[in-house]
């Protein structure tokens, strides 16, 4: 998901009755909740280290109790920094208000706090359709549940209220001289939490109606050989349909409200392209291996001599040549984002220049060139 929703989960989490264990909590478990997509940083190093380490090692469960102890840290620093503080206060003879006994530090409920929060990143990242690889380095597949958009303004909304009511409710009381209630918003955060998994529960019943009604209704006219149900945001009844045959792929959009499939032929159909020396080339280039281990729908165009925005074709001597070789993902070939030949136009679309069908000469992700 994407890092709101991580933030706000780690919040309502911390809320929901660690708060009322030790000092501390809300700030550990909303850092553990959000810590793990820290591998953005790869990204420093071009775009096709960050698709390799992308939900990699962060996103383990041999990684949680780090996580969770890196948080604490954090919180930790903090709480020293306070201390620090309040004794400069206090030698300079100002006047400081003592932590009331209920803000009492204790390091083993923050850390479990985290360490929960940290567990649910991965939970939250495995129910989108980018996917999530949490058994790795031991085993590198991704699993990916498929029934929530990475984006949900439903979540933001059930998040959102578990933290912004009790604040206005706390402010209504001191308006009105009401004495004020220390941990307010435990069963906010409660109701919250429950609410998602409430709408997760929905989606997947939605999901397997949606694959159901594909395995059960003739879409296309071979057999076919697999198939999957993608998520849209907001609309619980509308999925995207992939669907593989010998030849060709074919996509659908399902509305599982009605019971309706919409899918027609040649308009959503896309013919396995041709294996050119090109593509073969392309698949073993560093971006080729990170992008097909990712890339459970992935396929890999030779679209020829395409130069892409922001790099610069080869220049070569008279007698040899280039092309480009496009991958792109059709999970993510939603009707709502439109098609183009260009990788830029593909959501997490990539290329590769390869010269005499052989050797790489450039590759990148969308507009952004691996350096």
């Amino acid at each position: 998901m994407e890092p709101l929703t991580h933030f706000l989960t780690g919040a309502c989490i911390g809320r929901a009755g660690f708060n009322r264990k030790t000092a501390y909590a809300t700030l550990a478990a909303t850092l553990a909740a959000e810590a793990p997509d820290l591998d953005i940083f790869w990204g420093f190093a071009g775009p096709v280290a960050e698709l390799k380490h992308h939900r990699g090692i962060t996103h383990t469960f041999i990684a949680v109790p780090i996580v969770a102890a890196a948080a604490t840290g954090v919180a930790w620093l903090f709480h020293r920094w306070r201390e620090s503080r309040r004794h400069r206060a206090s030698n300079s003879d100002q006047k400081v208000k003592a932590p009331p006994a209920q803000a009492r530090v204790r390091w083993g409920w923050v850390y479990f706090a985290a360490f929960v929060a940290s567990c649910s990143h991965i939970l939250l990242d495995w129910t989108n359709n980018y996917g999530v690889r949490p058994f790795f380095p031991f085993n590198p597949r991704w699993y990916a549940g498929s029934f929530v958009f990475i984006a949900e303004p439903i979540l933001w909304a059930l998040l959102l209220s578990a933290l912004i009511f009790p604040w206005l409710l706390g402010l209504t009381d001191r308006e009105i001289g009401v004495r004020r209630t220390r941990f307010r918003g435990r069963g906010w955060a409660i109701f919250a939490l429950a609410g998602m998994v409430v709408v997760w529960c929905w989606r997947w019943a939605e999901h397997a109606q949606a694959e159901a009604m594909l395995r059960n209704t003739q879409v296309t006219a071979a057999p076919i050989t697999r198939l999957a149900v993608e998520p849209y945001p907001v609309n619980p009844f509308r999925w995207h349909a992939i669907l593989e045959t010998q030849n060709y792929y074919q996509t659908a959009e399902i509305n599982t409200r009605v019971d309706s499939i919409d899918s027609e032929a040649p308009r959503d159909v896309l013919y396995k392209p041709t294996d050119t020396p090109a593509v073969e080339a392309a698949k073993r280039t560093p971006l080729g291996q990170a992008y097909l281990d990712w890339g459970t729908w992935a396929v890999v165009r030779d679209i020829g001599q395409y130069p892409e925005p922001g790099a610069d074709p080869p220049q070569l001597p008279p007698g040899r040549t280039w092309t480009t070789v496009e991958f792109s993902d059709l999970r993510f070939a939603y009707s709502f984002r439109g098609s183009g030949d260009s990788s830029n136009n593909a959501p997490l679309g990539a290329w590769t220049y390869i010269v005499d069908g052989r050797e790489e000469a450039a590759e990148g992700m969308g507009d952004r060139v691996q350096k």
